[in-house]
């Protein structure tokens, strides 16, 4: 028994679960017969693995450190300093392969826009909590204005496009919602954004379940949207190169500048090609995430006591800080968080058969 648990202790690495994910995703790619979407993708993975060895020491010179908050899990203390904004090399090589690959492609310029505008507003908030050595960046206010003005412009074009509103839905079937389906597509956008960054919080985990839900997402679109298809796998690509640098232990950490940058790109390649549906699928373990937040939050504040203290539904939010004061390791969380991304994935692909 002690020989097994020390074997499975040698095999549990960080570096073992970035690999066994590219491979899996590369047998994804080859199962579905989309192996022109392959290259896009590994173009823009060795890309960000390439870019990230030059830059990962110079955002270390420049002491770009993350700064770690102090109610947080005791044992992530030891990452403060580890540097962050990694956004910054991992967004511009997506963009810019996918604006290479599509040939600027009208359907990709307003996603890379978008993905661009909320890669600045956390690249603000990164900037900010770094400038003054704390936690709180922008204000949530803030933040909340200028993503949800970023996402207006889009609809806005989105609509002056013509861009059919329905809804695909499983077995063929489609909904109709009119110019409702803008509000829905505002939602989404603040949404998905929102619970990406909140899902950032372990070593490689935003980044290898964005690249499964990104690369499902350019499957369910593919052949139908070619281009926002290659748009999606350029993204997936991209992430799953950042794994590269970000697996644990991790040298460089993606911040606000890669987290909103990555719901934004996922929901505006959903809403343009009507697959919120799948988007829904694909992204459950990020919806999981911000409904843990959101339902901690209200349970603390439906039982606070006369000395205003409340209960706790988890030991922390997001969920996957209550795994770990649970006793499970940031590597069992983010291995499972990889196992049940690929099984959404699987389950959106089967859905749309």
């Amino acid at each position: 028994m002690e020989g097994a648990s020390s074997l499975k202790f040698k095999v549990l690495t960080g570096k073992n679960l970035f690999l066994a994910l590219f491979l899996f995703l590369i047998a994804v790619l080859i199962l579905n017969q989309r192996l022109t979407l392959l290259l896009p993708w590994l173009v823009s993975s060795v890309g960000v693995v390439l870019l990230g060895i030059v830059l990962v020491p110079w955002l270390r010179q420049l002491k770009a450190g993350q700064i770690i908050r102090e109610d947080g899990p005791q044992s992530h203390l030891q990452k403060a300093g580890t540097p962050t904004m990694g956004g910054i090399f991992v967004v511009p090589v997506g963009l810019v392969s996918a604006l290479a690959w599509t040939k600027l492609d009208q359907a990709t310029i307003p996603c890379v826009l978008l993905t661009l505008g909320f890669s600045f507003v956390g690249w603000l908030d990164d900037w900010l909590i770094l400038r003054f050595k704390s936690n709180k960046g922008i204000s949530a206010p803030l933040k909340l204005f200028l993503l949800g003005i970023t996402s207006i412009v889009f609809c806005a074009w989105s609509i002056w496009r013509g861009y059919p509103t329905t809804v695909d839905l499983p077995f063929g079937l489609s909904l109709s919602l009119g110019f409702a389906f803008w509000f829905l597509a505002l939602f989404v956008l603040l949404g998905t954004s929102n619970a990406t960054n909140l899902t950032d919080g372990l070593d490689g985990l935003a980044g290898g379940t964005g690249s499964i839900a990104a690369l499902g997402l350019g499957l369910l679109l593919a052949p139908e949207q070619q281009a926002l298809s290659i748009f999606c796998l350029c993204i997936s690509g991209a992430y799953l190169g950042f794994l590269w640098h970000n697996h644990n232990p991790a040298r460089v950490f993606m911040g606000d500048t890669g987290s909103l940058a990555l719901g934004g790109a996922l929901a505006a390649a959903a809403i343009l090609g009507g697959q919120l549906w799948g988007l829904l699928v694909l992204s459950l373990l990020f919806v999981w995430e911000s409904l843990s937040t959101i339902l901690q939050v209200s349970y603390y504040k439906m039982t606070k006591d006369e000395e205003g203290k409340g209960k706790r539904l988890f030991k922390m939010a997001p969920f996957h800080h209550h795994l770990e004061l649970s006793g499970w390791s940031e590597l069992q969380v983010v291995g499972s968080f990889y196992t049940i991304g690929l099984v959404l994935l699987a389950g959106a692909i089967l859905l749309k058969t």
